[in-house]
């Protein structure tokens, strides 16, 4: 059956949630991009389950102390949210919360790269263009700040920690973009304006995302760190990601509202079940809170799609160790 059909059909499809108290109870968690949509459910549920402590990593504090209330109010848990700030299009915000959360975390059960932007604008952050750097470089290089982090944590509770990156099962729909960059490098490539079709520019993070974090994970084995690592895919949900487009995408994501999209607190269950899936999820894509390694088109399954994978890590990895040497290379 054809990816897409697959995606389709899955839509329509009950998601349960794997997670429950006995799961989470006592456990710390933080979340980027939870002042609303899949992220502020993914919170709500966790505070639910009676976590100790959950992070909302937020660009807004404003907004993210307004969601820190309505978490509180729906769940009659007080103590337990904390707001502190992350702005992923900046490299300094990001060293700077992974440095907040080195001095005053000593414990994390799982961290969600919830955090990513859609829009249809072309705009530069940090030299690149926007939604390749927040979905795709910002994530990693935060990934890779925060592992030791969760490694250590692993070891002193013995426990196995999940980071959970937020994909997309669209994502697989962007091999023609990513083939317009096989010379010349991937990241020259995606910033090129004249090249770039915006409409499928979400897409396309999500893919080299994807590639990213499976690389990540083939190279930081469960085994050796005690942490898991794999790719959430929510489904596709109604949340407040595209209010940054103009009116023709808000109007073609209110027409996939209609049809069946789902809302934020059903894509949030997927979200959470790949955290508390464990150790045959690392590297692997969960969608419908299910392992789904068999919806990897060929292409992305094959030596072919390997080879992308580390191509496009160690573009990443030479851009990061730029920013912060060792950032990378002295994980392993």
């Amino acid at each position: 059956m054809d990816v897409m059909l697959k995606i389709s059909v899955e839509q329509l499809t009950k998601v349960p949630m794997l997670a429950s108290e006995s799961t989470c109870s006592g456990k710390t968690y933080i979340v980027t991009g939870s002042n609303t949509g899949l992220g502020l459910e993914t919170a709500r549920h966790l505070v639910n389950f009676t976590a100790a402590r959950v992070i909302l990593a937020v660009r807004n504090l404003a907004a993210g102390e307004k969601a820190k209330q309505d978490i509180e109010k729906s769940t009659g848990r007080q103590g337990v949210v904390e707001v502190w700030q992350l702005d992923m299009a900046s490299y300094a915000s990001i060293q700077a919360f992974a440095k907040k959360a080195s001095a005053e975390v000593e414990r994390i059960d799982g961290f969600v790269a919830n955090a990513g932007v859609m829009v249809d604008k072309w705009q530069l952050v940090e030299g690149m263009e926007i939604t390749i750097f927040v979905n795709v470089i910002g994530t990693v290089f935060l990934a890779a700040l925060m592992l030791p982090q969760l490694v250590a944590s692993g070891r002193k509770y013995d426990t196995h920690p999940t980071f959970a990156f937020v994909g997309s099962a669209l994502s697989y729909s962007a091999k023609g973009e990513v083939d317009k960059s096989r010379t010349g490098g991937f990241f020259n490539g995606f910033n090129d304006q004249k090249r770039a079709s915006l409409a499928q520019r979400y897409s396309l993070s999500k893919l080299v995302e994807e590639c990213a974090a499976r690389q990540f994970a083939a190279l930081c084995l469960v085994e050796q760190t005690g942490v898991v690592m794999n790719i959430v895919a929510p489904g596709m949900c109604w949340t407040g990601l595209g209010r940054d487009t103009g009116s023709v995408t808000k109007a073609v994501l209110a027409g996939l509202r209609a049809t069946g999209a789902r809302t934020p607190e059903v894509g949030s269950r997927v979200i959470v079940s790949g955290l508390v899936m464990g150790d045959e999820s690392h590297g692997k894509l969960i969608s419908g809170s299910k392992i789904k390694e068999h919806w990897q088109p060929t292409w992305f399954s094959n030596a072919e799609g390997q080879q992308l994978q580390k191509d496009i890590w160690k573009e990443l990895v030479d851009i990061l160790e730029t920013v912060q040497p060792g950032c990378i290379s002295q994980l392993s």
